[in-house]
């Protein structure tokens, strides 16, 4: 198996990722701005399938309507020449000071109806350039201080807003799904709908819930100090995962946004077990940062790193399911069973009753998984047999 991408890969970046100057709480910008054009061409010619942005990231915030549509034009020409798609969009509702409080949890009812213009302005874009996810992260929808914000009632303003935007692709005859991103705290102290279970239940509550699914990312889940690959698991048994975020993160801890598989890589590489054996159909999307410490050359160095992992990654799981030694042991570990329904066709609560069950015997028989677990280890080593 090649490690080098192609656009049969999906292999997809945010402008914002490889467009970061490296900023942080404690220091100015180690690397110049990126224009997005270039950006779109360092990525095409590195085997990437499209990229998606923020409205902000592509048109200054603020801008008139020629500057406006020079930005787009020069984009969609950028778009043209590289045959790069752009299959998610994204509104930036977090960096503005008018989004401290939120946007559309915001206490102030105008902001919240400044921010769904804002949002609706930016999917008619998403639609001209051919989106068919719009993801929605809530960086800014949540308190520091529980007497600051009535969750109760913050969640029902969460999900009109939900609603309205619902309504607004359905009137003007888009084919767009939105997917909820979910992160625990960062930039407020605490966000609303922090986890993957948290944005599917909110999901059913919605007018249109065959419209939304979620947007998971590595690093967020991890802060929360949750498996990432159960919650995409869930996501994807639920039919509801439309997008995803690969990055790397080491515990719960800030935000690290390190490249894919650079923090947990056992993780990651079950991560992409789990994809690509349940087949994944949508973006593989790189939402990451390079290190502040990297100049222009390591910006795509690193780029480049988050495909040729997933690749790698895909490769040794391939190798892991084809091994006869991890077969035999699955086997034996009943792995298979799982598969297996516990009523059989025709039974019922009735006949679960087995007197021949020996409880002990069951009890005291072993599940072999620390065979398993370290053929994984193996195979995501390289050790030979």
């Amino acid at each position: 198996m090649s490690l080098t991408p192609t656009p049969a890969d999906k292999f997809t970046f945010g402008l914002w990722t490889v467009g970061w100057q490296a900023r942080d709480p404690f220091g100015d910008a180690t690397r110049a701005p990126l224009d997005p054009v270039r950006s779109v061409n360092e990525l095409a010619a590195r085997g990437a399938y499209g990229v998606t942005f923020h409205d902000d990231d592509l048109i200054p915030f603020g801008s008139d309507d020629a500057t406006r549509n020079g930005h787009i034009h020069r984009f969609k020409k950028a778009l043209d020449e590289t045959g790069m798609k752009v299959p998610m969009a994204t509104t930036n509702l977090f960096s503005h000071p008018i989004f401290k409080d939120g946007a559309l949890t915001s206490n102030d009812r105008d902001i919240r109806r400044f921010a769904l213009a804002k949002v609706m302005r930016n999917i008619d874009l998403a639609a001209e350039l051919g989106a068919q996810i719009y993801v929605c992260w809530g960086g800014r929808e949540g308190a520091e201080s529980d007497g600051a914000k009535d969750a109760y009632v913050a969640l029902e303003r969460y999900r009109e807003g939900f609603n309205i935007l619902g309504g607004y692709v359905r009137d003007k005859g888009y084919d767009i799904k939105f997917a909820i991103e979910p992160k625990p705290n960062e930039p407020r102290g605490d966000i609303f709908l922090p986890t993957i279970g948290h944005a599917l239940a909110f999901i059913e509550t919605l007018d249109h819930p065959e419209m939304v699914g979620v947007n998971p990312e590595v690093g967020h889940e991890q802060m929360a100090g949750l498996n990432f690959v159960h919650g995409i698991a869930q996501a994807l048994w639920q039919g509801k995962l439309f997008h995803i975020d690969l990055n790397g993160q080491h515990g719960p801890k800030y935000d690290q946004d390190l490249v894919f598989g650079h923090g947990d890589l056992k993780s990651a590489f079950f991560l992409v077990d789990l994809l690509e054996r349940y087949n994944y159909q949508g973006p593989k999307h790189f939402d990451y940062k390079p290190a502040r410490t990297e100049d222009d050359a390591g910006v795509w160095e690193s780029a480049s790193a988050n495909m040729r992992t997933y690749l790698a990654l895909k490769e040794r799981a391939l190798a892991f399911r084809n091994d006869p030694r991890v077969i035999d042991a699955m086997k034996e570990s009943r792995i298979d069973q799982l598969e297996v329904p516990t009523l059989a066709a025709g039974e019922t609560w009735r006949d679960l009753a087995d007197p021949s069950f020996d409880v002990e015997i069951a009890g005291a028989r072993g599940y072999g998984y620390e065979k398993i677990d370290q053929l994984a280890l193996e195979h995501l080593m390289g050790v030979k047999e």
